[in-house]
C-alpha cells in the first residue's frame, strides 16, 4: 500500500450557471493534503467567478477551446496542451471567449478540500461576497 487514501466522492456531476465540472477522482495524499481531480466544462461566452481560495492550490490542464486565464489580474491566453498553476490565496477566473466551442479543462486541487472555500470577487450569476 502507498499511504495514499481513497475517499467516497461526495457528488460525480454538478451543473453550474456557467457550465459543469465533474469530479474524476478525491483521495488523501497525506500530511493532511487532499487531491481532488474535476473535468471542468465552461459554455460558451462564460466564465467562472474571480475568486480565491485559503485552503488549497490548484494546477489547471486545457484540453479544449480556447479562453483567458486571469491570474491575480494577469491574463494568460490558454488553448488545448496549456497549463496553469494557481497557489493558495491567488485570484483567478477562467473565461470561455469562443462563440460555440466548450472550453474544457482539467483541474487537480491539492490541500484541504472543501467547496465552501471560495471567496467570490466578482461573479457574472450574483455569488460575490460583496454583491
Amino acid at each position: 500500500m502507498t499511504g495514499i487514501e481513497k475517499k467516497s466522492v461526495e457528488h460525480l456531476y454538478e451543473q453550474r450557471p456557467w457550465g459543469s465540472y465533474e469530479i474524476l477522482d478525491k483521495f488523501d495524499a497525506g500530511d493532511g493534503k487532499d487531491v481532488c481531480v474535476k473535468r471542468i466544462v465552461v459554455k460558451p461566452n462564460q466564465r467562472l467567478s474571480y475568486q480565491s481560495h485559503r485552503l488549497r492550490g490548484e494546477h489547471w490542464f486545457f484540453v479544449q477551446g480556447e479562453g483567458k486565464a486571469i491570474l491575480n489580474d494577469d491574463e494568460h491566453a490558454v488553448r488545448p496542451g496549456s497549463s496553469v498553476e494557481i497557489p493558495i490565496g491567488t485570484k483567478h477566473r477562467v473565461i470561455n471567449t469562443d462563440d460555440n466551442l466548450e472550453l474544457v479543462f482539467i483541474e487537480v486541487s491539492t490541500g484541504k478540500f472543501d467547496e465552501e472555500d471560495i471567496e467570490r470577487y466578482e461573479d457574472d450569476y450574483g455569488r460575490a461576497d460583496s454583491q
